[in-house]
């Protein structure tokens, strides 16, 4: 059905018309049989809960359960309600009306932690050491079903003090020539390494640096050579950093890092002198660091509003006709979509509207040719939910092809299109690869979801036949549906490889491959309960949390998180690439764009690579002068941006100007 948005109340109010009343049998509250669930692990069991009306009388309504924190250690079958035990801890589970999301209850499902197992020291093994070398060793305790615990007290302690002694912290000190057994214990259960304490041989040590002046983020890299006649390659190095910035504040936060690798970068200008050092020998390097100077002004270009109801995501593209178009969908309304013309940025023109049977049109993708769009469902009333496929060669008169439901009846969340396949993520479980060479009969060829506990996936991203998928506690999955040398393609995805961030919950990821050579993944977090259609008495939108992740996935068999891009008053949500640029959604941080020009190491938001930021303020907005940014998308020079709040907006960066004096 076709809706223009002036016919939006009109059109609601015709169908609340036509509508017998349903008052007493309205979801009113969820009634749960009991309060806590215990399980060991490994064991089954369920949830049982009903959904009742004002009146107490039992309603056909579907029930979500989420257990928020608990992926992969505790499965909870978010539609049935079923759930296994997998490791010890206690969880709690949300219980939601599907159609309503702000009626909930509460649970908790409990394991008990079972009996220690082992512990494992790293590093680990037995060899040499060097008398006056200190190292950190780290303790992990495992459980009898193999679980990391770290609610246990570590005890650490050395066989021999004059030859070696350790502290609570398990930082190993070497004193003398030796045998000494290094030991870290838990509640009986033990761990050793053991280490022949030697004389260092080291008579010197050298240390250069990739480059002498550098700017602020720039990673300088300092390779130390110990000599013992011959370069001793097994002398472990200590690199350290003496700073003399040219800003210092009280409690300021450290203006440069260094690690063991001898990786430099610097948070603040100034002068720093880096050192290495081994055993009765040190060398240094000074360097100069200055400001990165690459921030930019943003101008407001235009804005396609839309007040009536939240803005889900968007999509930009070139038309067949060679004009530029957007879509964007809804979220929690009534299953609408927009289509603008927006070959003009600073005056986009709704050129038609669509709405589908569904509560939320969550994703909205076009493919490379222009000519199929595809919009997801969720909260359908049928509840069968799945994909619609949209004749969008003519913006101005977009028309269904055809819907695509067959097990997709949980819900999609998000789909992305590629190579005449459209990729949809399915349940919040897994996604589902349908071929839709002829748009009028789609059909299903491929499926792919992860084996681990618990799993989740959220988001899929495709680029030169590699799909990247967001799996919440799983992180990153690299998978083969075609570009990659595992055999896989659109009807049998491979697996490639995985990468679990820190603490994360990976929502969004964005691939990059940067001109210094190296391959990044950016993993966006999304943390806390959005409650995005249960805004308070003052309409306050919800504060998020949750940061970017960055991976260097250079080596795919060695994956290390080396950066991150954080803001602490808001949390991430979608993202994009363009260039040497980071265009990234930051909710009520609205949207930031950073730098990501050259090796990325530490935190990217104090080293001056945030080159704009720009707050969608609009005193009519769904929730007024509250920016809610959603994700960006750069099209021919421009940043388009779906804001929660208010609509589609297009902005503009532009070089500062230089005042000269």
């Amino acid at each position: 059905m076709k809706i223009r948005p002036a016919s939006v109340l009109c059109f609601l109010a015709l169908l609340a018309l036509g509508a017998p009343s349903l008052t007493a049998q309205e979801p009113a509250r969820i009634v749960v049989e009991a309060g806590v669930l215990t399980l060991q692990p490994g064991e089954s069991g369920q949830i049982t809960a009903s959904v009742v009306d004002a009146d107490g009388n039992t309603v056909d309504a579907p029930i979500m359960y989420m257990a928020r924190g608990a992926r992969g250690r505790l499965d909870v079958n978010r539609t049935t309600g079923a759930v296994e035990a997998v490791y010890g801890g206690d969880y709690l589970v949300t219980l939601m009306v599907a159609t309503d999301r702000n009626i909930r209850a509460e649970m908790t499902v409990s394991v008990p932690y079972p009996a220690l197992d082992r512990v494992e020291i790293s590093p680990g093994g037995s060899g040499r050491f060097y008398v006056g070398t200190v190292m950190r060793h780290r303790a992990t305790v495992y459980d009898a079903v193999d679980d990391v615990r770290g609610d246990v007290e570590l005890g650490w302690s050395t066989s021999d003090e004059s030859v070696a002694s350790v502290d609570r912290f398990g930082v190993f000190s070497a004193h003398a020539p030796g045998r000494v057994t290094l030991t870290a214990a838990a509640e009986g259960i033990a761990g050793e390494v053991v280490y022949e304490v030697v004389a260092s041989p080291v008579t010197s040590i050298s240390l250069s640096g990739s480059q002498e002046v550098g700017r602020t983020g720039d990673v300088i890299r300092f390779e130390a050579a110990p000599m013992a006649g011959s370069q001793a390659s097994d002398v472990p190095v200590t690199y350290s950093v003496v700073p003399y910035a040219d800003i210092e504040a009280t409690a300021d936060f450290a203006p440069a890092e260094i690690d063991q690798q001898g990786r430099f970068v610097a948070y603040r200008p100034g002068v720093y002198t880096v050192m290495a050092t081994v055993p009765g020998h040190s060398a240094n390097q000074t360097i100069r660091i200055e400001p990165r100077n690459v921030s930019e002004t943003v101008e407001f270009i235009g804005q396609g509003a839309v007040r009536d109801v939240p803005t889900s995501d968007l999509w930009v593209w070139e038309g067949v006709d060679g004009r530029d178009y957007a879509i964007t969908g809804t979220w929690g309304a009534y299953g609408a979509t927009y289509w603008w013309d927006v070959t003009d940025p600073a005056a986009p023109v709704m050129t038609d509207s669509l709405v589908v049977d569904a509560r939320t049109t969550n994703d909205v993708k076009v493919s490379e040719d222009g000519r199929a769009c595809v919009i997801s469902r969720e909260g359908a009333s049928n509840r069968r939910n799945g994909i619609v496929i949209v004749d969008c060669s003519d913006p101005r008169n977009v028309e269904i092809l055809s819907t695509f439901d067959d097990e997709l009846t949980g819900g999609v969340h998000n789909v992305f299109v590629y190579d005449n396949h459209v990729y949809a993520v399915n349940n919040g479980v897994r996604f589902d690869v349908i071929n839709i060479e002829d748009p009028t009969s789609p059909h299903r060829v491929g499926r792919f979801e992860l084996d681990t506990p618990g799993h989740g996936i959220h988001d899929i991203w495709i680029v030169d036949g590699i799909a990247y998928t967001s799996n919440w506690a799983d992180g990153v999955a690299v998978i083969d549906v075609g570009g990659g040398d595992r055999g896989g393609s659109p009807s049998n995805p491979v697996l490639m490889t995985r990468f679990a961030d820190i603490g994360g919950a990976t929502h969004a990821a964005f691939p990059y491959w940067s001109p210094t050579g190296r391959f990044y993944i950016f993993m966006g977090d999304e943390i806390g309960r959005p409650g995005f259609n249960d805004l308070d008495a003052e309409r306050t939108p919800p504060r998020m949390a949750g940061y970017i992740h960055v991976v260097d996935f250079t080596d795919p068999n060695n994956p290390e998180e080396v950066a991150r891009y954080e803001i602490p008053e808001a949390g991430s949500h979608n993202m994009w690439i363009d260039g040497d640029r980071l265009y990234a959604a930051y909710y009520n941080g609205g949207t930031r764009v950073i730098d990501i020009s050259g090796e990325l190491k530490g935190n990217l938001g104090l080293q001056g690579r945030e080159i704009a930021h720009y707050a969608a303020n609009d005193p009519d907005a769904f929730v007024p002068n509250a920016p809610f940014s959603w994700g960006p998308q750069i099209h021919k020079g421009h940043l388009f941006i779906a804001e929660h709040h208010s609509g589609l907006w297009s902005v503009r960066l532009q070089p500062r100007r230089t005042l000269v004096p």
